[in-house]
C-alpha cells in the first residue's frame, strides 16, 4: 500500500519517488515536510485568517506554525503516521478523507491546499468544489500550483521506496496557475490573488519559486 510506504518514511525519514503511469518520475522531499515551515511556507500562512483547515496537513509543519502564532486550526491526513507526528507537534489533526464529513463544514476562514495537495483525488475540480463546501462565505482557499505554462496532469501513480519496493496505484493530478482560474470557475471560486516566492536565497539565485493562488466564493 503507498500509504503504507509514507508512514514508513515518515517514521524513518528519507525520501520516496512519485512514479507516474506515463513512465515519469518525481521526488517527493519527506525530510522537508517533517522540518518546521520556512520561505514560500511563511509567505503563504501570512495571508490565512480566522480558522484554518489544512488538508493533506502530512507530519504538521505548517500546523505547528500556524500554532506557534496562535492561530486555531486543524490538519486533516489520511496517513496514521502523518497525524500522529503532527500532534506529537502541537497540532490539531483528525485521520480522515477530505471528502469525508468534517469538523465546522462550510465555516472555515481558510482552507490550506500545499505541497501539491489540489492533486487529491486525481481531479482539481472536484477537490476545489469540496473546499469551497468547507469555507466560510468570505473566506479564502489558499492552494499551492505548478508554475505558469506547466500544463495539467490526471493520471495514475505510485509511490516507490528502494528498499520496501512500491505501493498501490492511485489518482493523482497536477495544475498550472495559468489553468487554475478556468478550473475554479467551474465549481464557484474565483482566483482573487496569484502568487510566488522562493523557498530561500539559493532558490531566487536559482530562480527556483513555488507558486500559490487565493481563491474565493464567486
Amino acid at each position: 500500500m503507498s500509504i503504507a510506504l509514507y508512514d514508513a518514511s515518515l517514521r524513518g525519514g528519507g525520501d520516496l519517488e512519485v512514479h507516474w503511469w506515463g513512465g515519469d518520475r518525481s521526488a517527493l522531499v519527506v525530510d522537508r515536510w517533517l522540518g518546521p515551515a520556512r520561505g514560500a511556507d511563511s509567505v503563504m500562512l501570512s495571508r490565512a485568517r480566522g480558522t484554518v483547515l489544512d488538508v493533506g496537513c502530512g507530519p504538521g509543519r505548517l500546523l505547528a506554525a500556524l500554532h506557534a502564532r496562535g492561530i486555531c486550526s486543524l490538519g486533516v491526513d489520511i496517513a496514521q503516521e502523518a497525524v500522529s507526528i503532527a500532534r506529537r507537534s502541537g497540532g490539531a489533526a483528525v485521520l480522515a478523507s477530505v471528502f469525508a464529513p468534517l469538523p465546522a463544514e462550510g465555516a472555515w476562514d481558510t482552507v490550506l491546499l500545499a505541497d501539491g495537495n489540489v492533486g487529491i483525488g486525481g481531479d482539481p475540480g472536484r477537490l476545489l468544489r469540496r473546499c469551497a463546501q468547507l469555507l466560510a462565505h468570505a473566506g479564502e482557499v489558499l492552494v499551492e500550483v505548478g508554475p505558469p505554462g506547466s500544463g495539467s496532469r490526471r493520471e495514475r501513480v505510485h509511490l516507490h521506496d528502494p528498499i520496501l519496493g512500491c505501493g498501490a496505484w492511485f489518482p493523482w493530478a497536477t495544475l498550472a496557475a495559468d489553468l487554475l482560474r478556468a478550473t475554479a470557475s467551474t465549481v464557484g471560486l474565483r482566483v482573487v490573488d496569484l502568487w510566488s516566492a522562493p523557498d530561500g536565497a539559493d532558490a531566487t539565485h536559482r530562480g527556483e519559486l513555488r507558486w500559490f493562488a487565493a481563491l474565493t466564493h464567486d
